[in-house]
């Protein structure tokens, strides 16, 4: 049990210090990961990886932007549907954005997501999802064959206190996965 304990706890200071790394770069996408929505508008936090996706496309990092996420109990809008709806309120053409609107997990996104790059023959992807996400989302894409650059969205005021806790539920739930456990 002590060794379960040093382990979440390595991994979760892991988990922290890889949080504020922002490795953006030259990528065949960015991949916007999904958060909620409600009734067609992204929640605050899908707005704010939305915003940071949407920057870095306008610097040219990518030329095509994915966004992910199902519908997660809406019966009318998925979280895909509302980034790239976002996405193109704010003048990024169509065809520079593909969807993905089926996922329902972290890890859902993450397989449709190879499966759609791996059709397009896009082999790298700059990622955009909260820093306490970036580990555990990045590892299980590698584990496709992709080559993945993060590119956490900036932190709102006031939410540091919180990443610890975030950090470590990551690491629980990438311990999982490496358990061959999805959560």
């Amino acid at each position: 049990m002590a060794s379960l304990a040093l382990y979440l706890a390595k991994l979760t200071s892991e988990i922290y210090r890889t949080a504020t790394v922002d490795e953006a770069r030259k990528a065949d996408v960015i991949v916007i990961m999904g958060a909620a929505e409600y009734r067609g508008r992204p929640s605050p936090v899908l707005r704010a990886r939305l915003d940071h996706g949407l920057e870095l496309w306008r610097r040219k990092f990518a030329p095509r932007i994915l966004t992910t996420g199902g519908a997660g109990g809406d019966p009318i809008f998925t979280e895909g549907e509302v980034g790239r709806n976002y996405l193109m309120s704010r003048n990024v053409p169509p065809e520079a954005i593909i969807v993905e609107p089926e996922a329902e997990s972290t890890a859902h996104s993450i397989a449709a997501t190879a499966e759609i790059m791996r059709r397009m023959s896009l082999h790298s992807c700059l990622m955009v999802t909260d820093g306490y996400h970036v580990y555990r989302a990045k590892r299980m894409l590698q584990e496709h064959g992709i080559v993945v650059y993060a590119s956490p969205r900036p932190a709102r005021p006031g939410e540091a206190w919180r990443l610890w806790w975030l950090c470590g539920r990551q690491a629980v739930g990438y311990m999982l996965w490496s358990l061959g456990i999805v959560i």
